[in-house]
Order: structure tokens, then sequence, then C-alpha cells
């Protein structure tokens, strides 16, 4: 079964050419060309990895990955159009798993395309989602839908916190 990608990107001949590339390379695409569309795609859908453009027309990549996060546990590659440090650091710490810096070779982008999928496909292998809930004390991690409850209260949490708690109480 193909690999599914959602692109986000609001340059269309960006967008366009990516498509047609990873389609070559036997991924089945899916493109948006709009963070509130992406996010709604996103949601809708399961894609194993997400190219998610920062500047984006109603809904910029930052708020798209904050609000996925909060949802659901898919891959996001940042295309970040400049190589401002600051633009790299927020985009992680917001959840997105890696990033490439606009303009790029296509190699590049195929060869971090694959190195993220291939840690998807281990971490699938080694069954790290076969439990469903998690608890410890009053503290309760639902796997499914990444959600933390302290007794009754939901706790809101970055991606990378949800990740270390998640390992933690392991």
């Amino acid at each position: 079964m193909s690999k599914r990608i959602l692109i986000v990107e609001d340059e269309k001949n960006l967008a366009r050419f990516v498509s047609l590339e990873l389609q070559h390379e036997g991924y089945d695409v899916v493109t948006a060309d709009n963070g509130r569309e992406g996010l709604e795609m996103a949601l809708e859908k399961d894609f194993d990895l997400i190219l998610l453009d920062l500047m984006l027309p109603e809904m910029d990549g930052f708020e798209v990955t904050r609000r996925l996060q909060q949802e659901k546990d898919t891959y996001i590659m940042m295309m970040i159009a400049r190589d401002s440090i600051m633009d790299i650091v927020a985009g992680l710490d917001r959840g997105a798993d890696d990033y490439i810096i606009k303009p790029f070779a296509i190699e590049e982008l195929l060869a971090r395309l694959r190195a993220v999928l291939r840690r998807v496909d281990f971490e699938n292998d080694n069954g790290t989602t076969k439990q469903t809930t998690v608890t410890y004390r009053d503290l309760t991690i639902e796997k499914e839908n990444r959600v933390v409850r302290r007794g009754d209260e939901i706790i809101e949490l970055t991606k990378r916190e949800y990740e270390l708690l998640l390992t933690l109480m392991e």
C-alpha cells in the first residue's frame, strides 16, 4: 500500500511539481492551497506525512500544526521559504517533525521523506500503539486520540511534551 501524503502549499506551480514528483515515486498525493483547507483535509483523512508550507492564506502553517497536533499524531514536514532560525525552531517546537528550506532540490526532499517514513514504519512495526491507554495514579493518556487527563480535566500538551510524558509513563 502506498504512503499517503498531503501537500499544503499555496504556490500552485511548486505544489504541482512536488505532487508530480511524489506520484512518480509511488506516493498517493493530495494537495490543498490554503491552511484552513489543509487542516480540514488532515483531520478528515489519515495521511502518513504532511508537507506544510509556513506562509499560507487563511491559516499559517504554525496554526495548522498546533491544531492538528491536538487531534492527531501525524508526521509534519514544514516547507520554509526563509532560513530564519526562529521560524525553524518555532515550527519544530509547535510539533513539526522536520523541515526543508525553499528553494530545495527535489532529491533532498525525497530523501527526507524516506527518512521520516522509515521512522513511521519502524514505530508501527514495533507496536508502539498497541495499548490504547496508559495510566499512572490520576494521570491517563488515551493514545488513539492523544488526550491527556488528570482526573476529569484535559491537559493541553505540545507534541514533544506528549511524547515525553508517554515515554515516561510507559
